[in-house]
This record gives structure tokens, C-alpha cells and sequence, in this order.
């Protein structure tokens, strides 16, 4: 790994949001034995650094900076809905425990497809350079249609993975009251998805032809 794969801001900016996870889920739930969320912060760990190590540096500051500006409210509501989704899973299960009764095996299984729904958003990024976490259109990154990968079978691909690692958040961390919360974000997701779609087919050429042949937006066969 080397400077010219990864910004230098990265790895601490990695080590700091993990901190900050850690934090949220350990002090709201006032204990540090709940195996599950031990193997969410190894598994968000590894997802973060390998996704830094798999992507393009600029695509990496693109995420981080847009256009070289701040995140857009938009994104610090979905952090913010994100860290209410741990504040409460904890409260929930070291605490409270008004909805902790979600079986092992969900709890497993909600793990496992925390994990394998970022594959996707990986491949995704990797393929696709200008995969921003602003709906914008990046003129001045020269931004092309992209039609490989996982574009081949879904417009939206990292979007469909994103709608995976919603709907399992929660069940991973062993709080149903955690996962309704999350669920909030499905909404927000589908509602960002018609925006973008809508943008790039008014904006981007060759867009419009891409839908055509590509008719699904995040499920084939459904939408």
C-alpha cells in the first residue's frame, strides 16, 4: 500500500469512524461482551480498508470531498440515522432490552449479509470511477456512462447492495427496535435512486440509451 493507492487521510479517517462506532455501541449499551457487535466492527473494519485499498484514490477523495466540497445534508442525516441505528441497538441490548429477542440464527444471518452486501458497492466502485456519494454529475471529472460489471444487470448496482445492508443492520447487531430504525433508510434510499436516475438521464450522455437496454433500476424483473 502506498501513497499514491490511498489518500493520506484515510486510514485515520477509518481509525476515527471506528472509534466512533465502537464508542456509540459499547457506552449505550454500558457493557463490552455482546459477541455480535464485536463482529460488526471487525467486519465494517475490513470492509473500510478494503474498499480504500481496491479503488481509485480520486474516487476516494470524491467520496469523501465532492467536488471538493463538504458532505451534503443529505448524507449527514444518513450518518446521523446510521449512529441512532447503534446508539439504539445498544441501549437495546445492554440495557433496556425493549426488543433484543432476535434468534441466533438471524443474528448470524444478518452478520453474514452485512458483510457480502458491501461486495457489491465494492465491485461497483471499482468498476465505476465516478461512483460519488453526492448525486451529482461530475463534469469535471469527466464523467462517462458505465456499462460493465454489475451495470451489465442492474442500473443502480450499489444501491441494490446498500438496500441489502439496510434491512440486515440491525438484525446483525441483535435489536429488532435497531433494524425498524435502520429501515427508515429504505425510503430515503429508493427516493435518492429515482432522483439520480431521473438526473442522469436528463444530463449525461448516452444515459438515456444505457436505460434502454438496461431497463431495471435495482431488481431485475421488479424495478
Amino acid at each position: 500500500m502506498t501513497q499514491d493507492r490511498m489518500p493520506r487521510s484515510t486510514m485515520p479517517s477509518i481509525a476515527v469512524m471506528m472509534v466512533v462506532c465502537a464508542a456509540v455501541l459499547f457506552g449505550a449499551a454500558g457493557r463490552l461482551d455482546i459477541i455480535e457487535f464485536w463482529c460488526w466492527l471487525v467486519e465494517l473494519a475490513a470492509i473500510c480498508v478494503a474498499t480504500v485499498v481496491i479503488i481509485e484514490p480520486d474516487l476516494v477523495r470524491e467520496r469523501m470531498r465532492p467536488a471538493g466540497q463538504r458532505p451534503s445534508l443529505g448524507y449527514l442525516l444518513s450518518t446521523l440515522l446510521f449512529l441512532a441505528v447503534l446508539a439504539v441497538a445498544g441501549l437495546d441490548r445492554g440495557r433496556l432490552h425493549w426488543s433484543d429477542s432476535v434468534p441466533v440464527w438471524l443474528r448470524a444471518l444478518g452478520l453474514l449479509l452485512f458483510a457480502l452486501g458491501w461486495v457489491p458497492v465494492i465491485w461497483a466502485m471499482r468498476v465505476n470511477r465516478f461512483f460519488s456519494s453526492a448525486v451529482r454529475i461530475q463534469f469535471d471529472r469527466g464523467q462517462r456512462v458505465i456499462s460493465d460489471g454489475p451495470y451489465r444487470f442492474v442500473r443502480h448496482p450499489g444501491y441494490t447492495a446498500a438496500l441489502v445492508v439496510i434491512l440486515a443492520n440491525g438484525l446483525a447487531l441483535g435489536s429488532w427496535l435497531a433494524a425498524a430504525i435502520g429501515w427508515l433508510g429504505v425510503p430515503i434510499l429508493l427516493w435518492r435512486t429515482v432522483k439520480e436516475d431521473r438526473m442522469l438521464r436528463a444530463e449525461l450522455p448516452g444515459y438515456a440509451e444505457y436505460a434502454a437496454r438496461v431497463k431495471w433500476r435495482l431488481l431485475p424483473g421488479v424495478w
